[in-house]
């Protein structure tokens, strides 16, 4: 009895065994049908005129997501959002921006007579996304971080007068991220552009010049006939010549003694905006849902996210293939790879494509208001800019060793790329989807690429600088972290 016991023992050892041998080699196949090819395809896709730029809210962003809805279908997902559908729906305000834009300085003459100087757009000027329609002139007061905060005894319009006038404002706040939670905690709220946007308002300003890039951002308010534009350098520069004030120790002196050093230019601009506002505008996130087979571990879910949107126009359309074109092609890649290669799944995997994400990060927050399954028993793997660059960075992986052992052992046993991960301490930047789960107690990393120089929220961030192989690392990287995953027998909580 006891040898025929052994032997039926090892008979089984054996099939099981043979069994695994035989997945690991079906999982080894569907990675290499990643097609580099196949994603950069897709990229192209998303980039195309006909989708404007993907702004959610708009009529483009909406094709774009019942294009990538039918795309997971095709690959056999189930639909996972509202009522059956493929979409979660939210409210997003949106605007949207039109050529005739302009910023000029206008320089009075020693001899009388003004001059105007006129700045370029996208190397000195950038339209504000949010901003309100029309023309205004005015004197330019610069106004430090734009800040009023009671509590921390700091107001950067102490003593100054801006009504009707124009307000020369700098992103972030005098305490940085950097400085660590307990320093930057009390100024987080006060760092948002929305603050600094409706403050300025609040003090009677009727236009700002926003020091931020410049870049393209729709993460801001709207108010009615408020004007505003982002700007650069060149134009700071010169609003503070002739003033006596150095820019950069007046600067360094705010952050030094966290005292405001705000002051009358004496420099008039004139800043042009054509916008139309829709206050109505409706968003969505898009789910897919491929079950697990396991009774018990199915109702875990392993989440594959990527938001789809990216800026519309501004004036100029954004394409916004690599931020983040190139990580829904990724997310499309492990869906198809695993769907159409009938790999089997203990754990439920589901992909969601975030709508929103560069207004406010509202589609993230729409699904933790209302997950398919229980955050308790989510983890996340988003990604954001995947496509250019030669190497991956994993934001919070150290935060979440059990998660990036997986992703590190994948990657030294098949991809061989350079990766790394850090600590991150979601202090507010960057501004990630990844962090609203992390906010709410989902484990979740973010990938990304890193190693080129890549434009960032401007026309440049085209097809152009898409590099296809390191898609298909990251895409090859997250198949094989997803699969191990979910069929892993240990938590991966």
């Amino acid at each position: 009895m006891k040898k025929t016991f052994i032997i039926l023992s090892v008979f089984i050892s054996i099939v099981t065994a043979t069994g695994q041998d035989t997945n690991d080699k079906i999982v080894l196949q569907a990675m290499h049908s990643i097609s580099s090819q196949e994603l950069m395809d897709n990229v192209k896709i998303m980039c195309d005129e006909k989708y404007a730029g993907r702004l959610t809210g708009t009529k483009e962003y909406q094709d774009c997501a019942e294009w990538l809805a039918g795309e997971f279908s095709n690959f056999g997902l189930s639909p996972a959002g509202d009522n059956g559908s493929w979409f979660q729906w939210f409210n997003v305000p949106y605007t949207l921006v039109f050529p005739n834009c302009g910023v000029s300085l206008h320089i009075p003459l020693k001899k009388g007579g003004v001059i105007s100087k006129q700045y370029r757009y996208i190397t000195e000027f950038v339209p504000g996304s949010t901003s309100g329609n029309g023309e205004v002139t005015g004197e330019v007061v610069y106004a430090g971080y734009g800040i009023t905060a009671p509590e921390l005894n700091y107001d950067d319009y102490a003593g100054i007068d801006v009504r009707g006038k124009i307000v020369l404002i700098e992103r972030e706040s005098p305490v940085s991220p950097g400085a660590g939670a307990e320093k930057f905690n009390p100024w987080y709220k006060y760092s948002f552009h929305q603050h600094k946007l409706e403050n300025a308002s609040k003090h009677g300003a009727v236009g700002m010049l926003y020091n931020y890039g410049p870049i393209a951002n729709p993460n801001n308010s709207y108010i009615e006939n408020f004007i505003y534009v982002h700007v650069g350098d060149s134009v700071v520069k010169d609003v503070f010549t002739g003033t006596g004030f150095s820019y950069r120790d007046n600067l360094e002196k705010i952050n030094k003694t966290l005292k405001p050093s705000s002051f009358n230019t004496g420099k008039n601009v004139t800043i042009k905006m054509s916008t139309r506002h829709f206050p109505d505008g409706k968003g969505s996130n898009i789910i897919g849902l491929l079950k697990g087979s396991d009774p018990e571990l199915s109702k875990e879910v392993i989440i594959i996210g990527a938001h789809l949107d990216h800026l519309g126009n501004c004036y100029e359309m954004m394409p916004g293939a690599n931020d983040n074109a190139s990580a829904v092609a990724v997310m499309m890649g492990i869906a198809k790879a695993i769907s159409q290669n009938h790999i089997q799944l203990k754990r439920s995997v589901m992909f969601i494509s975030f709508g929103s994400e560069e207004q406010a990060l509202l589609g993230s927050k729409k699904y933790i208001e209302n997950p398919v399954f229980p955050l308790k028993n989510s983890v996340l793997l988003n990604m954001d800019g995947v496509g250019a660059g030669k190497s991956i960075s994993i934001t919070a992986g150290e935060n979440y060793p059990t998660l990036w052992s997986i992703v590190r052992n994948e990657n030294d046993a098949y991809i061989h790329a350079t990766i790394k991960a850090n600590y991150f301490p979601n202090l507010g930047r960057p501004r990630l989807d990844a962090s609203i789960f992390m906010s709410a107690g989902v484990p979740s990393l973010n990938f990304a690429t890193y190693g080129t120089p890549t434009p960032y929220h401007l026309p440049g961030d085209n097809i152009k600088i898409i590099d296809p192989e390191i898609m298909e690392d990251v895409c090859r990287l997250l198949f094989l972290t997803t699969v191990k995953m979910a069929n892993s027998p240990a938590p991966i909580r």
